[in-house]
């Protein structure tokens, strides 16, 4: 029996998927939220295998609204949940836990069997994403206490991008002071990054060493990466999250001077800018909203700040294809995926359209087709194969789990 189950822990909710990796199936899945308020919330989902072939699988979802004062109590609820709702725990036991960690600086680039050197190190990355690593420590802490008797493995975001070269993730800031706080580029999302090149290799039938890929993973926070022959070579996202592509409320590139500009002028403080370039930015801080659906809507009602931040949105995606294309020498596969990415056609029509030049050539009726899965979206004539590939970063992490456990 090979069952994993996979632990994704924010500050104050967590997310989490039970898989047989016999054939790669979700058994259940749920997500315990509102953890610390008066009332918090657990929704648990059961997966059942259709009767007989060609039938569909089914799904069944119970919820609990009850108080969660904390991560332990909450794994506490996922329990019961499995234990009155299924499947059994009892009758199929995780040989694993998997647990997506963010920040992984250089010190974690592969999955880690989680000991307390390795727990130590995820704290003191802390300090480079003070918003997560806390959060993914609380998860590992109290799914520890709730399964004391199975290996428990950290897949770290960041992981992936360990094949940076130096000119990649230096800095041009003064080295000695770069060194010492470890500021370098570091790159996320690396869980999905992986898994769809992969994926897209296995579609058009291709070894993944023989590629050029770039994939772009657009959800409310968003990232695309350079990948040669398997190997993550250029990726948008930095020390933090926050730098690279416009997103649902985060800037992206900025001219740091901004900043300095602000501060004198409008006497804004560290925190405030923070909160400025990570909370109300993006295309919440251009349009009022962050949601890519909303932005149409407005767009179509004539909302002249919306059709604005969506040009800008766009602009920033053609510019990092280019520079990819001008980094690989020329792109075999790319690859949409996350929220926008596998589900806004006019997004990924948008990102492309000026790259004819370079063999690249969306299909318009492949593109708007409602069909769902792993599908081509370039036309017949492109030289260039365009995928949208559905991401699973859970499934990823159960198979690196797996791996190393």
């Amino acid at each position: 029996m090979s069952v994993v189950l996979v632990v994704n822990s924010g500050s104050s909710s967590f997310k989490y998927q039970l898989l047989d990796m016999a054939d790669e199936s979700v058994l259940a899945a749920g997500l315990v939220e509102r953890i610390g308020d008066a009332v918090g919330v657990s929704a648990h989902t059961v997966h059942f295998a259709g009767e007989g072939p060609g039938v569909a699988a089914q799904k069944a979802t119970y919820t609990r609204e009850l108080p969660i004062p904390d991560h332990t109590a909450g794994f506490r609820v996922m329990l019961d949940a499995f234990a009155d709702n299924g499947p059994s725990l009892a009758e199929r036991p995780p040989v694993a836990v998997g647990h997506r960690v963010v920040h992984g600086g250089d010190r974690f680039f592969e999955p880690m069997p989680i000991t307390a050197s390795v727990e130590r190190g995820i704290e003191e990355l802390s300090v480079l994403a003070p918003l997560h690593n806390p959060a993914n420590l609380a998860g590992i802490v109290a799914a520890k206490q709730a399964f004391p008797d199975v290996p428990h493995v950290a897949v770290f975001d960041t992981a992936f991008h360990q094949t940076l070269a130096p000119e990649a993730y230096t800095y041009a800031i003064d080295a000695a002071l770069a060194e010492k706080h470890h500021i370098r580029r570091y790159g996320f999302h690396g869980t999905s990054h992986k898994f769809v090149s992969e994926a897209a290799a296995g579609f058009v039938g291709r070894p993944l060493d023989e590629l050029r890929q770039i994939v772009f993973h657009l959800g409310n926070g968003a990232s695309v990466t350079a990948i040669d022959g398997g190997r993550s070579v250029e990726t948008s996202m930095g020390l933090t999250p926050l730098e690279g592509l416009v997103m649902g409320t985060r800037s992206g590139d900025i001219d740091p001077a901004v900043l300095f500009h602000l501060a004198r002028r409008e006497g804004m403080s560290i925190d405030d800018l923070d909160e400025l370039l990570n909370k109300r930015s993006g295309l919440q801080g251009l349009a009022g909203m962050s949601d890519q659906r909303d932005l149409k809507a407005a767009i179509e009602a004539g909302d002249e700040a919306a059709l604005l931040a969506y040009d800008v949105y766009v602009h920033r995606l053609r510019a990092y294809a280019g520079a990819y294309l001008a980094q690989l020498g020329g792109v075999d596969v790319i690859s949409f995926t996350a929220g926008v990415g596998e589900n806004a056609p006019l997004v990924r029509a948008h990102a492309l359209e000026t790259l004819g030049f370079a063999g690249i050539e969306i299909d318009p009726g492949r593109n708007l087709s409602p069909e769902r899965g792993i599908r081509r979206i370039s036309s017949d004539d492109s030289t260039v194969t365009v995928l949208v590939v559905p991401t699973n970063e859970e499934l990823e992490i159960a198979r690196q789990t797996l791996s190393a456990a």
